[in-house]
């Protein structure tokens, strides 16, 4: 006897009631001959969010109406013939108020589920797979319409197949391991231009970080493109990369227990001279965030004073909470595999997130044991053995000079601009220090799980305070126990605070589109990216259409390429600190100039919030496409 799917209620009658005795005795006798998988979930215990789901109105008439009418149907089938004729003369006033009773019990006690209205039909629906009645369950017995029955429909509800994954992937998506957004593809003034993104999703559908980066850089070339339609194909064959390296990291924990990571190193481009770029050490890291952080480091370098190519790459290691034998032990089996691909004209790693000197330095150790040389020096800021003692603080440092000189053409200056900076990993922390320098007013970084305001700004005391909890791997909310002005919000973001100039150091997409309308409605007039595609393509088109002037990272962000060149090839001096920042201004300076001539060469006015964008991406490619065109088809 199959019941039917639908919200009936409980007549008061003792005829009615004897009616659904029968009927569940006859679902206890289904149970026991094993038809049913009997599965022990207590009322709601599935999914602990489901308590805020609320219960959705149906229209009073249409509601009872069509209870009435389910009501009677299942009453027909369970009932003799001779009962039929007591339920048709049932009340249909009085089971209005019954079933909407009983719905707001039911819903009270099963937080898994809803009521919506389907095909005009009122239903129960899973709030995890937003499905109803046997859509989502085995069981063809399981009835939504009996209240008795209803714990039935609920334990064969959580042993369904389709309900389990749609719960392992709802729980998964909050613990950040699955992802799952839509790609935002931009409408193009150019076809040709749109023909190389298209060509570019039918390759890799499913990168979409890297997807982002190529719109990103097509948008700014379509002046380009279209003048001079043969580079049409060499923006495809630049868009593959040379050389992708995909593979196994096992290693041993403290405990003596084996687990294994993927390894990434992407050799972009090498046509400008041998590879440059970061290694990442974060657990969301693949195939397309490496790609993309190569390509955006091709640019770069082909952006910089110096003749390079471009590469990047990692793991989905989380150095965190590890103990430096951990860390070593990764690293060393990590290198087992790259060290073939690395060398001072192949291709020199550098530091990039969750990769700071511990773990560069146990990275170098093994490469000098297993390349038999220290030639070249991919290691960081220690100056005892790798060069320059300013290698970290040079991004930091040129971003703020970026802004300065961005500033200047204005006629104005950072002293006493309100400045907010998200992140607080080297980048974020030497930005403090140079607006600070500057006479600017830092007010805000940010961790994981929210940001720090204080308002009096910070100053040198209070980023060595900060420079110790992130140390000491305390949160950011321990710094408001000591200054008690301050403020820590958690799951928030710094730009709804008030303030000029934006320095986004965190990681990628970190500003979505609605964090763009509150930086737009802080006054911000200025963004200067210290991380690389910080902001998602719905963000850029709200700065765009505001007028919010961006710095791209791919020419703010040019300081560390420097530091690391003249590390590379002046290794033997120790520069000071002063001869050291008047090379990287200059070379500041060189950038934000050609990036400028760029955009006005292609009809851009200087004053453009997407000139520095465009320029930036304009002059890079170019470089690239010449040297391209002259090395042939390779």
């Amino acid at each position: 006897m199959l019941l039917p799917t639908g919200g009936g209620g409980m007549n008061s009658t003792m005829d009615d009631m004897n009616l659904i005795h029968q009927a569940q005795r006859h679902h206890l006798v289904v149970r026991e001959i094993g038809e049913e998988i009997d599965l022990e979930i207590g009322h709601g215990d599935d999914d602990p969010s489901f308590s805020n789901n609320t219960l959705i109105n149906v229209p009073p008439q249409e509601s009872a109406a069509e209870d009435h009418d389910e009501s009677k149907q299942m009453m027909i089938h369970q009932a003799s013939g001779g009962n039929q004729d007591l339920l048709k003369t049932q009340p249909t006033k009085k089971k209005k108020k019954v079933v909407k009773r009983w719905r707001e019990e039911w819903a009270d006690t099963y937080k898994w589920a809803y009521v919506d209205v389907k095909d005009g039909t009122a239903r129960i629906f899973c709030s995890v797979c937003r499905e109803y009645g046997r859509k989502h369950r085995r069981n063809p017995y399981g009835n939504e319409g009996s209240r008795n029955m209803q714990m039935s429909a609920l334990e064969e509800h959580n042993n369904s197949l389709l309900h389990k994954e749609a719960l392992r992937l709802q729980m998964a998506s909050k613990d950040k391991i699955v992802v799952d957004k839509p790609l935002y593809v931009k409408a193009l003034m150019s076809k040709t231009a749109g023909s190389i993104i298209e060509a570019a999703l039918k390759r890799d559908p499913h990168e979409l970080e890297f997807i982002q980066s190529v719109q990103e850089a097509i948008h700014a070339l379509e002046r380009v493109i279209s003048k001079n339609s043969s580079y049409v194909s060499t923006m495809e064959r630049l868009l593959e990369p040379e050389r992708t390296i995909v593979f196994r990291v096992p290693w041993v924990d403290d405990r003596g227990e084996t687990h294994v990571n993927r390894g990434f190193r992407v050799h972009f481009n090498q046509t400008l001279g041998p590879c440059r770029g970061g290694l990442r050490f974060h657990p969301s890291m693949n195939l397309s965030i490496a790609k993309f952080l190569s390509f955006g480091q091709t640019l770069k370098n082909a952006l910089s004073p110096y003749r390079l190519g471009g590469s990047s790459g990692g793991s989905d290691f989380d150095p965190k909470s590890k103990s430096d034998g951990e860390v070593m032990r990764f690293c060393q089996s990590f290198m087992n595999e790259l060290y073939r691909y690395l060398g001072p004209e192949k291709d020199l790693p550098s530091e990039e997130m969750g990769v700071g000197t511990r773990e560069m330095g146990f990275l170098h150790g093994q490469y000098r044991r297993l390349a038999g040389h220290s030639q070249g020096s991919f290691t960081g800021p220690r100056i005892n053995w790798s060069g320059s003692s300013l290698r970290t603080e040079a991004t930091g440092y040129g971003l703020v000079f970026f802004a300065q000189l961005i500033l200047a053409d204005m006629n104005k200056e950072l002293k006493g601009l309100r400045c907010a900076v998200s992140g607080s990993g080297k980048i974020a922390m030497h930005v403090l220090e140079k607006l600070i320098a500057y006479g600017a007013v830092p007010i805000t970084v940010s961790d994981a799980n929210g940001y720090l305001v204080d308002d009096d700004g910070f100053d040198f005391l209070k980023i060595s305070f900060l420079r110790d909890i992130k140390a000491q791997q305390r949160s950011l909310r321990d710094y408001s126990k000591t200054y008690a002005r301050s403020k820590y919000y958690d799951e928030a973001k710094p730009w709804s605070e008030r303030f000029d100039v934006a320095f986004p150091c965190a990681s990628q997409n970190e500003i979505n589109q609605s964090d763009a309308i509150n930086l737009v409605n802080s006054g911000c007039r200025i963004l200067v990216e210290g991380s690389n595609m910080p902001c998602t393509a719905e963000a850029v088109d709200v700065l765009r259409k505001a007028n919010v002037l961006v710095a791209p990272s791919m020419a703010a962000g040019v300081g560390g390429v420097v530091a690391g060149e003249l590390e590379l090839k002046e290794c033997n001096l120790n520069w000071s600190p002063e001869d050291f920042e008047s090379k990287l201004q200059e070379a500041m300076k060189q950038t934000y100039q050609r990036a400028l001539k760029a955009a006005t060469d292609f009809g851009y006015q200087k004053e453009s919030p997407e000139a520095l964008v465009h320029g930036a991406v304009i002059s890079a490619f170019i470089t690239i496409a010449n040297g391209m065109v002259d090395q042939g088809c390779v």
